[in-house]
């Protein structure tokens, strides 16, 4: 009974994986690729730090989805993930996906500090909120963490595993294996941005409150309270999102010398929902500004058939080199 107990419960992390990241993969690319488009085409989000973050943010969150999520499923189908054939693909694929994560939840946390600071009524800490700023820090920020992932590049090796012979991608050094586990996973990919952001957005959500009593512009006035609003949404989904993925990792280090094959089976399977509810945080913004937001949803429309759509019909259509009237 207990042996097939655990062949259902690996069966179904196994579903989870493959059905499960197909849908976030597929929703995060598309989702990411219109927020791109919006911010990018309207002057009014082209200056503002806080969509700045939030752009850089969506370009990171699609690298994370294809460079991790979909090779994870790819491993799962297969039984392989292209690390165990090629070295340079073993250590580069970590390190790039280990960027992609820490800058993406960094750029989030600037982006709700950023709000936090422009519905301040403190004028020193809303002059914090500029774009020549915005773009400084990401730029130490990426310095920080290309750097900081660098012994990515040297401790991710091939193995040869002694049960199965066969090659595999696994780190090498015991001490940074305790680092990467208890410091990145669980601190840097976890608990520190939930603080910053549960912290900055109940903060920014104060201050919102008291906007109507500030004398600013009303188009900035609005602004802030668009992008407020849909910072702070954001913040409760990756609380919701980022929570169960650290919890589990805790459960799972404590016992990790556990030797009952059900208890493993479990936990396998637990922490197989929770990394796909864990990647849910890098597909669902676009979603969560769709519904937190009236005024992105008119403004995703307005981009896509006033702008976009009104310049493809513009263009001069050409046949075997010669230009066609419009029809």
């Amino acid at each position: 009974m207990s042996t097939l107990a655990i062949s259902s419960l690996i069966f179904a992390g196994k579903q989870v994986t493959i059905y499960g990241g197909i849908t976030v993969v597929i929703a995060g690319v598309l989702g990411e690729c219109l927020n791109m488009i919006v911010f990018l085409s309207l002057r009014t989000f082209r200056q503002n730090s806080c969509i700045f973050y939030l752009t850089i943010m969506s370009i990171l969150n699609i690298g994370e989805l294809l460079a991790d999520l979909l090779p994870r499923i790819m491993q799962t189908i297969y039984n392989t993930d292209g690390t165990e054939t090629s070295l340079f693909y073993c250590k580069f694929r970590l390190y790039f996906t280990q960027i992609c994560t820490l800058l993406s939840l960094t750029c989030f946390c600037l982006a709700t500090i950023d709000q936090y600071c422009a519905t301040c009524s403190r004028p020193r800490l809303q002059q914090l909120c500029n774009i020549k700023l915005a773009r400084y820090l990401i730029i130490i920020f990426s310095f920080i963490w290309i750097l900081h992932g660098i012994p990515y590049l040297i401790y991710f090796q091939h193995i040869i595993l002694p049960t199965t012979g066969q090659i595999t991608c696994a780190m090498v050094n015991t001490s940074y294996i305790k680092y990467r586990i208890y410091v990145v996973v669980l601190i840097l990919f976890g608990i520190l941005p939930i603080i910053i952001t549960v912290l900055f957005g109940l903060m920014a959500f104060h201050n919102i409150r008291q906007i109507p009593h500030y004398t600013i512009p009303l188009v900035r006035r609005e602004l802030d309270k668009q992008l407020t609003v849909m910072v702070l949404l954001q913040n409760l989904m990756s609380f919701f999102t980022l929570l169960p993925y650290t919890v589990v990792n805790i459960i799972s280090l404590n016992m990790k010398s556990h030797i009952d094959p059900l208890v493993q089976a479990q936990i396998q399977l637990s922490s197989a929902v929770t990394l796909l509810i864990y990647y849910i945080y890098y597909a669902n913004p676009f979603y969560i500004y769709m519904c937190a937001s009236e005024r992105f949803r008119r403004q995703l429309i307005y981009v896509l058939f006033k702008i976009h759509l009104n310049r493809w019909r513009q263009q001069p259509r050409i046949i075997n080199n010669q230009v066609l009237p419009e029809s």
